[in-house]
């Protein structure tokens, strides 16, 4: 009898972990999406999971869908109306012919980007603004500028709670109030961006220096559906942290911010609306409503309260190796199943647990600094590598973690050492 109800059990962790290895590998070339949605589908088919409760996990992603969609809107209509190339244009002149220069900057703007407007907005808005920069400044190996936007955004995905939307699924409704977060969070993330920077740097340092860059760029005109579309974002970015304040959901404030801009950029144009619609990356969507539904069956087999039951005794027994530990571990663990359902799933049980403000905290920081590990450990590097694709670019698996052990693993241990020692 118990070998019988192991069995679903065991059939739903090896479905959700062959579509996982899909996503990561690619096989037969087929994009991300479809390996996560097959593995949804074929758990309802098998009979693994009801249709109601699969359809509750795609609703589960709802605020991750809006919040998409309304970036994915932004950048598109900024990149059709040429402000990734004026910005680009500005960045060149300001490296004044240096590579590294150029690099930094590159790197400091991503990290206010991923502050105010979130990880996943530095993969979607900024990776297409610095390509196109790299292509203004005649840069022949793109890819060292590009690796800053994987890497910042979610090496800064922790300093404020808008910055990252998994970190709104950690805590939930036990959202610490600001002034506490920052008294929290602000040292370790800014140990996890410097050590980011100089691992980075220090990797790149041979491809940059080999590197010339231009240093008379002609700067394009700005039309007025560029100027929109900055506008758009940046009030996109006030929307966001009012919406944090007022704890609001942010992916309908940020659908509707691309929504209206998109709109007022296709009015002003008298047309465009179709153009913009087809170049959107919608397999984003199935990708994610498809790992919702793999967490939500792991959920069904007794993970939750087990992980919530191992979690409260190790607290109890001694917190600050729980929060080392349970850190190290969802930093790693994200990669498995991407850090989105791993923070669905570890936040579920932090509040199950009633785990401690600092485990809690340790935990958030595996959620968003461990995805740096590797190409399919967040959504936002996801989003990333959809972005260079565009652009005619590729990193494999294989290259970009033996890239993440050595930009990661330093950045988290002086993040959890910050928060835990402190």
């Amino acid at each position: 009898m118990g070998a019988l109800t192991l069995t679903p059990n065991v059939a739903t962790w090896s479905i959700a972990a062959l579509a996982t290895l899909g996503v990561i590998l690619r096989p037969f070339a087929w994009p991300e999406a479809i390996w996560a949605s097959l593995g949804a589908v074929l758990l309802v088919v098998l009979g693994l999971m009801p249709w109601s409760v699969a359809l509750e996990g795609v609703a589960k992603g709802t605020d991750v869908y809006l919040f998409l969609v309304g970036m994915m809107l932004l950048s598109e209509v900024a990149r059709k109306e040429g402000l990734f190339d004026w910005l680009a244009a500005h960045a060149v002149r300001a490296a004044r012919g240096s590579a590294t220069r150029l690099f930094t900057l590159v790197y400091l703007v991503g990290t206010v980007v991923t502050v105010f407007l979130s990880n996943d907005a530095c993969a979607v808005v900024l990776t297409p603004a610095v390509f196109a920069a790299t292509k203004a400044a005649g840069v022949k190996q793109p890819l060292p500028y590009l690796f800053v936007c994987a890497f910042i955004a979610n090496a800064a995905s922790f300093v404020l709670p808008i910055s990252n939307p998994a970190n709104l699924v950690v805590f939930a409704e036990h959202m610490p109030p600001l002034g506490r977060w920052l008294a929290t969070f602000t040292l370790p993330s800014l140990l996890a961006i410097v050590a980011t920077y100089v691992v980075l740097r220090l990797t790149q340092n041979g491809a940059l220096r080999a590197e010339t860059v231009a240093t008379d760029v002609e700067t394009p005109a700005l039309g007025r559906g560029g100027t929109i579309a900055a506008v758009g974002i940046l009030a996109t970015g006030a929307a966001l942290i009012g919406a944090s304040a007022a704890g609001i959901e942010l992916g309908l404030p940020t659908f509707v911010a691309g929504l209206v801009t998109t709109l007022v950029v296709v009015a002003v144009n008298r047309g465009g609306l179709v153009e913009v619609a087809r170049d959107v990356s919608w397999s984003v969507l199935p990708l994610v409503a498809g790992l919702f539904v793999l967490v939500e069956a792991l959920e069904k087999t007794g993970v939750l309260g087990m992980l919530a039951a191992m979690l409260r005794r190790a607290a109890e027994a001694d917190p600050a190796a729980t929060a080392w530990a349970g850190g190290a571990l969802v930093a790693f663990g994200s990669n498995l199943v991407n850090n989105l359902p791993a923070g669905l799933l570890a936040g579920a049980a932090v509040q199950a647990a009633h785990a401690p403000e600092t485990v809690a905290g340790a935990i958030l920081i595996g959620v968003d600094l461990g995805p740096n590990l590797s190409v399919t450990g967040s959504l936002a590097t996801i989003l990333w590598l959809t972005a260079i694709r565009r652009e005619g670019e590729d990193v494999s698996a294989w290259s970009f973690l033996k890239l993440g052990l050595l930009v990661m693993p330093p950045a988290l241990a002086l993040a959890l050492g910050a928060l835990i020692l402190a």
